[in-house]
Formats: structure tokens, C-alpha cells, sequence
């Protein structure tokens, strides 16, 4: 049986407010520059072919209209900022497979992040991933084109509860998931993601570990380590309304359907799961695999995204939206470009200390 603790907050705490932006001082550097055409015409849908080949078996062709001038429009104004798009696997697929630079999860993301080169970072995922290119890229400008995308774990947790947590755990290291705010990377001795979760405890080489914030994957990680876990209770609004009787359903109507489940699913969940690892790893073990018939026990679109991809494997539902990620639409990726919003700013010294966290996740050795 793994050893693990729960602390959590007291119920009622305020979330936490959406990082700090000020695009004044991006607008100054770069300049507004004006909307393009929009239109839909026959120089639009030559152009933009060869990115719908890529989603037309997910994206209906009535949907392509609306879309293909934005897409066209994104795609030569980065250009003309010098800009790159880091787009999350849980975005849509006209952002993740038409616009995007760089795509992935967490994990591949941040390694992305200290790769650039560019002089703008547009995040497509939510608040805490743009912090994270800002930490890593303290130079650039990054943009992220709505400030409320933001994530129930990040909300769950504040830099003065893990000073709290390690005046009752005296020199116990404290492991962050990547799904946190700045300030409380910057209390944390290394970051994780769902990718590395196991790795990072163990490579701490601690007869314990605290590991923030999320409850089911620190249970995850505690049933595979012999660490013991002082875990923080807080859960991924999209992994934890998902049940075993929803996936025992399933496989009663299909016996031979894979189930593949990410490790922020209750331990219920997972153990109804043929499969149990992050986006990345449920990506690659699709690829890898190809079976007939799989459900991904994650957010909608990322299903979506590896089903364009994989046009003969067919991806059975139920899955869950995440509203935060929604908020990321084409329109407001173009107006981000346009008008250099909404920037993401860290104050200095808190981003010091949080990529020294950060770094120290990415440079960890396997």
C-alpha cells in the first residue's frame, strides 16, 4: 500500500488573480498593427488547403469558412512579428494543427519555451503555462490571449500555503506540479509534470516528499515509489468528474475497447484503465498501438487532435471540456498578434526563484 498524507486548504479561499499583464509596455515596443481582410474567397481556401487536409476528418467543412481566414491572417502576422505559438494539446484542432509552432504537453512545452527563438511567445493553454515561458524567457515578450484561461489545480494553492506547509514539515523538499502559479514554483525546490511526476520524487532521493497540488496524481506517484508522499488536495476540475461506473459501462458494451487515463483521474478511474500516463504518453502509446477502439480519459480535444492524426482509429467518448482552455479561440489569438495582448509579466525576483525550480526539472537527467 503507498504512504501518503493529505493536507488541503480550508474551504471558501478566494482563487488567486490571473497573472499580472500590462500590455502597455508590449504595444510600445511593437506597435498595433491593422486587422487583415477575413473574408472567405477562392484565394483563401487555396491557400489554406493543405492546413484543412490536416483536420477534415474532425473539423466539419460547413466550420472551415469561419476558420481559414483566421488562420491565414494568424499565420503571416507571427511572421511579421517574429512570433512563435506554443499551443497545448488540450487546444482545438484548427489552433493546435493550423497555427501552432510547437505543441505537447506541460512537459514538452517548457523545453520548447527555452528553445525560441523569437521575439514574441503567444501560449495557447492557460495562465500558468504562459508564466512558465515568461520565467524561462525573462527577455521575450509572451502573450497569452486570454487572461481568465486558468486552471482549478493553480487556484488551489498559494506560495504562503507551501511557507506554511514547510514550517510543519521541516526539511521536507517540496515537488510542484507545473500546474502552478509562479509564486509558488518559487517556493518549491523542483517542478513536475504528469510526464516526470516519478522521476523528479525519486530523483530527490527523500524518504518523503511534499507534492503540490494535485491529490490523485501524488496518489499515482505514491502507489509506484516507496517515497512517502505528503500530498495537497487539490484535483484537475476536468480529471475529476470522470467514474469507473462511466468507463465499466463502456467496456461492458465493448469488451475489446482500450482505455487509456491520465493520472490526475481519481484512482477509481485508473484502475478501469488498460493505460495510465500524461498527455504525451497517452499520445504515444495511440501511435504505437493503434487500436481499433480507445477512450482517452482526458480533456475532449485532445482526442480530436491525435484522431486527425490516426484517421483509422476510432475515439470513443466520454471525455470532458476544460473551460479555461475553451477561452483560446482564433479570433482572440489574431487580436492578441494585432495588439500585443494580453502580456504576461512575473516580478523578477519571484521568477528567479521559480526558474530555478523550473530549470531543475528540465535539465533533470533520465
Amino acid at each position: 500500500m503507498p504512504i501518503m498524507e493529505t493536507v488541503g486548504p480550508l474551504k471558501g479561499r478566494p482563487l488567486p488573480p490571473s497573472p499580472a499583464a500590462s500590455g502597455r509596455s508590449a504595444i510600445a515596443k511593437f506597435g498595433a498593427l491593422a486587422a487583415p481582410s477575413l473574408l472567405w474567397n477562392a484565394e483563401v481556401e487555396r491557400e489554406t488547403a493543405h492546413l484543412y487536409a490536416r483536420i477534415k476528418t474532425v473539423v466539419p467543412s460547413i466550420e472551415w469558412p469561419f476558420f481559414a481566414p483566421y488562420v491565414k491572417a494568424i499565420n503571416a502576422v507571427k511572421k511579421e512579428r517574429n512570433a512563435v505559438i506554443l499551443a497545448h494539446n488540450y487546444q482545438t484542432p484548427e489552433i493546435f494543427h493550423c497555427v501552432a509552432d510547437f505543441v505537447g504537453d506541460s512537459l514538452q512545452l517548457a523545453r520548447e519555451a527555452t528553445k525560441v527563438d523569437a521575439d514574441v511567445i503567444v501560449q495557447c493553454g492557460v495562465h500558468f503555462m504562459a508564466e512558465t515561458a515568461k520565467i524561462l524567457n525573462p527577455s521575450k515578450t509572451v502573450l497569452i490571449p486570454d487572461l481568465e484561461a486558468g486552471c482549478s489545480l493553480a487556484s488551489s494553492i498559494t506560495g504562503e500555503d507551501v511557507r506554511l506547509l514547510r514550517e510543519r514539515f521541516p526539511g521536507v523538499p517540496v515537488v510542484t506540479y507545473v500546474n502552478t502559479s509562479a509564486e509558488v514554483k518559487a517556493e518549491s525546490d523542483i517542478t513536475c509534470t504528469s510526464s516526470n511526476a516519478l522521476q523528479v520524487v525519486e530523483s530527490l532521493g527523500a524518504e518523503r516528499v511534499i507534492f503540490l497540488p494535485d491529490e490523485y496524481l501524488a496518489k499515482y506517484v505514491a502507489s509506484q515509489s516507496k517515497v512517502k508522499i505528503i500530498a495537497w488536495k487539490g484535483h484537475c476540475e476536468v480529471h475529476e468528474r470522470f467514474t469507473a461506473d462511466e468507463l465499466k459501462l463502456v467496456r461492458a458494451n465493448d469488451p475489446s475497447v482500450q482505455i487509456i487515463a491520465h493520472p490526475e483521474c481519481p484512482p477509481d478511474v485508473l484502475a478501469e484503465a488498460d493505460f495510465t500516463g500524461s498527455t504525451a504518453h497517452m499520445i504515444d502509446w495511440v501511435r504505437e498501438r493503434r487500436p481499433k477502439r480507445v477512450v482517452m480519459v482526458t480533456e475532449c480535444s485532445m482526442a480530436d487532435n491525435v484522431a486527425a492524426e490516426l484517421p483509422d482509429v476510432e475515439f470513443v467518448r466520454p471525455c470532458n471540456l476544460c473551460p479555461h482552455m475553451k477561452r483560446i479561440t482564433l479570433p482572440k489569438i489574431l487580436d492578441s498578434l494585432l495588439h500585443m495582448k494580453e502580456e504576461v509579466v512575473v516580478d523578477p525576483a519571484i521568477a528567479a526563484k521559480a526558474r530555478r525550480a523550473v530549470e531543475r526539472m528540465i535539465y533533470l537527467k533520465s
